[in-house]
């Protein structure tokens, strides 16, 4: 009797342990345990995500995520193109599982998804006609200047040029990149903001008649934390993948399939955390 009662009550136990487990297995988890694809989502930001002439990930953000979930066994990937204002919405309305489009760790974000650790440091930059005629360099030249800037939709450089005092009149917001480039090749904006190296993909394109600025004239707080975005329901993942990220950051594997989009050592996170991100930006 005794022996039926452990048994019974070692059953009992393992179904508690077993409930628990559901309990905390978030969206993404069933998804893949009922055999689903894993949705990425991201919109068309050179050289961060975008879709190749196939329609295929590429870009150095989506490299890293698909290295990730390589090694930790997931190769069953959906893609999702969206506008870069849709990332967060479409991650919260289950259109996709992570949205790997380059965004910024931010306090403003943080309320809203669960962030990976950080996989790329990037600092602002101007875009602005060659020869840079306005001397325009950082946000406090746009503000002192009565500059206007234009920049793209949800971007982390609207927050930045207000912080350093240029009033929301002075900035356009545009869909992307590429109305970024119309705007200041018009001379509709005197200046376009975004990452250094969205900026330079973008001057780039714009047969010389466009430059960077030095992104070292632009403010310490201006330097950002690149992540992939999870549902908050989605911790669970979001544990595992950093993990496997840990262990990929960095290595020659990651280094190489990375170096077509112009991220070397410079752009490795280093030391700090989603957590201390989402504290300090």
């Amino acid at each position: 009797m005794k022996n039926r009662l452990s048994y019974i009550a070692a059953g009992f136990g393992l179904a508690v342990a077993a409930a628990t487990l559901q309990v905390h297995a978030g969206e993404l988890t069933d998804r893949i345990t009922s055999g689903k694809s894993i949705r990425i989502g991201f919109a068309n930001e050179e050289p961060f995500a975008f879709p190749d002439s196939n329609g295929h990930p590429v870009g150095f953000v989506n490299a890293i995520a698909l290295g990730v979930l390589k090694q930790m066994g997931y190769e069953n990937v959906e893609t999702v193109v969206t506008d870069w204002g849709g990332l967060i919405p479409g991650l919260q309305s289950g259109r996709f599982d992570m949205a790997t489009g380059g965004l910024y760790i931010l306090k403003s974000r943080c309320q809203s998804v669960t962030f990976s650790e950080p996989l790329a440091k990037v600092t602002d930059a101007l875009i602005v006609k060659a020869g840079n005629p306005k001397g325009l360099h950082n946000y406090g030249d746009i503000a002192a200047k009565s500059a206007t800037m234009v920049t793209g939709i949800g971007y982390s450089n609207i927050e930045q040029a207000k912080k350093a005092g240029v009033p929301e009149a002075q900035i356009m917001q545009v869909p992307g990149q590429t109305e970024i480039l119309a705007a200041v090749e018009a001379g509709r904006a005197d200046a376009g903001a975004s990452g250094y190296l969205l900026s330079r993909s973008v001057a780039g394109k714009s047969g010389g008649k466009l430059e960077v600025t030095d992104p070292d004239a632009m403010p310490e707080s201006t330097q950002n934390w690149v992540s992939i975005a999870f549902r908050g329901s989605d911790k669970d993942f979001v544990e595992k993948f950093n993990e496997a990220q840990k262990k990929y950051i960095g290595t020659p594997e990651m280094m190489k399939a990375v170096e077509p989009y112009g991220y070397d050592a410079k752009l490795l996170p280093n030391d700090k955390s989603a957590e201390w991100v989402c504290a300090n930006r």
